[in-house]
């Protein structure tokens, strides 16, 4: 199956393991979030059960064909999971420059620490840019891929002020 995750950073190659559930949806990865279209993948002993406990889901008929063919178009999503590769790098860089210290993440988001995060959430969330802080974890924040290069423009912008 094609990704846009990095084949470590899934379980999905390691099914059918017994009582293990991957869920997906079409997200960034494929630029339909407004699609509300994902899927499961289980070990066939947990299909039932999982078909049981979330009952019908209805999904349109024009969100099933676009999903058909997003998920056909494998050299589509190669070129998606190299520009995403190279914009992880690019944030991974951006961050470590405006002293952040990157923890982890996908090509989707980075998660990254900073003595200053609460303020740094404020400054971001006061210039538009919103991202992920954690209760559990104050000086943690989780920072999207930027979609254009306006929005990279105003997250340096943001993080340098």
């Amino acid at each position: 199956m094609h990704q846009a995750l990095d084949p470590g950073e899934s379980f999905a190659p390691m099914l059918p393991a017994s009582g293990a559930v991957v869920l997906r949806s079409f997200g960034k990865a494929y630029g339909l979030a407004g699609l509300r279209l994902g899927f499961a993948l289980a070990s066939p002993d947990i299909v039932p059960s999982l078909r049981a406990a979330l009952g019908p889901w209805p999904v349109s008929g024009p969100a099933i064909a676009i999903g058909i063919r997003a998920l056909a178009d494998s050299d589509w999503l190669e070129a998606m999971r190299a520009r995403l590769g190279q914009d992880k790098a690019r944030l991974d860089a951006l961050l470590r420059e405006t002293g952040w210290r990157i923890i982890g993440g996908t090509r989707l988001f980075r998660l990254a620490a900073h003595g200053d995060a609460r303020a740094a959430f404020e400054r971001l969330l006061a210039a538009g840019i919103l991202v992920r802080p954690f209760a559990e974890a104050p000086n943690r924040l989780r920072f999207g891929i930027p979609a254009d290069e306006n929005a990279w423009e105003r997250l340096a912008a943001a993080l340098t002020s």
